[in-house]
This record gives C-alpha cells, sequence and structure tokens, in this order.
C-alpha cells in the first residue's frame, strides 16, 4: 500500500506546484492593481495596504482621453465577435468539405492548412502589409486601419488550427446520417447547417475559447494593421499607452489587464465543459 501512495502523492505535490505557479501571476496582477505606482514598484509581493487604490485606478483608466478604454473594450469585442463567429461557420465548412471529398487534392489542401500553422508569423507580417495596400489600391476598399482588415487577418490566421480541430471532429460522425438526409430530399447547404453544424457544438465551444483568448490578448497584429492613433483600438493597444520611453504607469498597466482578464475568464468558466467535449471527441474515431 506505501509504495501505491507515493506516486500518487508526488502526483498531488506535481499538480499542487502546477496550480501555484499558473495562479501566482494572476494574484500579482490582482494585488499590485490595488496599488500606487510607488507600491508596485518598491514592493510588489505585499499585501496591499488599501483596497480603495482599485477603484481609484479603475476609475482613472476608464476616464483616460489618452486611453479610450471603455472605446477600446467595445473595439476588441466587436473584432473577437466577428472574427469568431466567421471562423466557426468557414472553417466548420472548409473541415467538412476536406473530410467528404476523399481525393489526392483534398487530402493536399489539408497537408498545406496543417503545414502553414508551423510558418512563423514574424515571415509573414510584412507581405502582409504590402498585399493590404495593394488590394486597397486595386478595389478602393480599407484594409488598414479597419475592422475588415483587422477580421479577415484573424480569420487568415486562426483557419488552419480550426479547420485541423474541425476535420478531426467531424471524422467521427457517422456519414449515415448524411445519406439518410439526402434520400429524405435535404440539400448539401440543409445537411450542414441543419444535420452536421448542430452536432459540431462541443468542437465549436472549444475553437472558440482558443480563438477567442488568443484575439483578445493579441498585441502585434492589431498593431500591424490598426496601427495606434487610430479611432479604432483594441485593448492591449491601449494598455500600452500606459507606458512610455521613460515611465510606466505599472498600477493602471497592471488594473487595465486585471479588466481585460475578466471576460475571457468568464467565458471560458461557461465554455470549459464543451472544451473537454470537443477535445476527447475530436482526438477518438
Amino acid at each position: 500500500m506505501k509504495g501505491k501512495k507515493f506516486p500518487l502523492l508526488i502526483a498531488e505535490l506535481i499538480t499542487a506546484f502546477l496550480f501555484v505557479l499558473f495562479v501566482f501571476p494572476f494574484y500579482l496582477v490582482l494585488i499590485n492593481s490595488a496599488k500606487t505606482a510607488f507600491e508596485v514598484t518598491n514592493v510588489p509581493l505585499d499585501w496591499p495596504q488599501r483596497w480603495g487604490n482599485l477603484i481609484d485606478n479603475v476609475i482613472k483608466i476608464w476616464t483616460s482621453e489618452s486611453v479610450r478604454y471603455p472605446s477600446s473594450l467595445l473595439s476588441s469585442a466587436i473584432i473577437t465577435a466577428l472574427s469568431l463567429i466567421l471562423l466557426n461557420i468557414l472553417s466548420a465548412q472548409a473541415g467538412w468539405a476536406l473530410v467528404r471529398t476523399k481525393n489526392k487534392t483534398s487530402n493536399t489542401i489539408f497537408f498545406l492548412f496543417v503545414a502553414s500553422m508551423v510558418i512563423p508569423f514574424q515571415i509573414v507580417m510584412f507581405p502582409l502589409l504590402s498585399w493590404f495596400r495593394s488590394v486597397t489600391q486595386i478595389t478602393g476598399i480599407p484594409l488598414l486601419r479597419t475592422y475588415q482588415g483587422i477580421v479577415l487577418s484573424y480569420l487568415g490566421f486562426g483557419c488552419s488550427l480550426s479547420i485541423f480541430m474541425f476535420h478531426g471532429f467531424i471524422k467521427t460522425i457517422p456519414l449515415e446520417l448524411e445519406e439518410a438526409a439526402t434520400i429524405d430530399g435535404c440539400h448539401r447547404a440543409q445537411i450542414f447547417y441543419e444535420i452536421i453544424f448542430p452536432i459540431l457544438t462541443p468542437i465549436q465551444a472549444t475553437v472558440m475559447v482558443l480563438n477567442g483568448i488568443w484575439i483578445w490578448n493579441d498585441y502585434l497584429l492589431p498593431l500591424l494593421v490598426l496601427g495606434k492613433g487610430n479611432r479604432i483600438m483594441t485593448i492591449p493597444i491601449a494598455v500600452s499607452n500606459f507606458a512610455g520611453a521613460f515611465v510606466k504607469q505599472w498600477d493602471l498597466i497592471l488594473t487595465a489587464i486585471l479588466l481585460a482578464m475578466v471576460p475571457v475568464i468568464v467565458f471560458f468558466l461557461f465554455a470549459q465543459k464543451y472544451i473537454v467535449k470537443g477535445m476527447i471527441a475530436g482526438s477518438i474515431k
């Protein structure tokens, strides 16, 4: 019995250590959001002397004209929502088409999607800007410093992982369901939207959470496509305005980060059971 308990004890200790390791950054953000800038830089690990500083910092952030935090929050919400809706629908369609079309072409296309996931973003970011400028000149549709440009960017960079996940999940759905629907007179669009798409709910939640956290927290892509000083500004760009070349307002930076974390944590808590379902169902055939 002692021999069996020892590995279990080690596993519990490792789990506890990992829990502390992951929770500690959240703890630091929380306690330092309730401090002054002097306290953050000098006693970052101490308990806040006055929790009222948290309310004061929130008011400063919310009313700052240079940061425009409420506007940035709305812009981030719009960009994240539009990107997730398009990623979910289009990636599900692409994954379904690639699974049900069994030939070398579909296999090659799927391989290219998977292979593109290993390409570093830094390699393609400047060609992306050049391509956006060319498209704007040819079509007259502005892609830089606009919602359509940043949403299109997230659709392009996020579709590879999304298609990969939908592809694995759809392979577990029996083909007989679609054959029965075809016999009943359903056309392809009806089969997908009325039969297949509702079945994809668990993997949709997984795709939305993974992409949503990435889009919500991303800094580099919005900085390139939207730029600074734009009327459309995401939360990471807004937070960066508190960090100047010589002075960094750490109390306000950490409070802004705390506010940005709340929607993501709430969304994750509501969707976590679907994430587990999607990951398990997509890995078993």
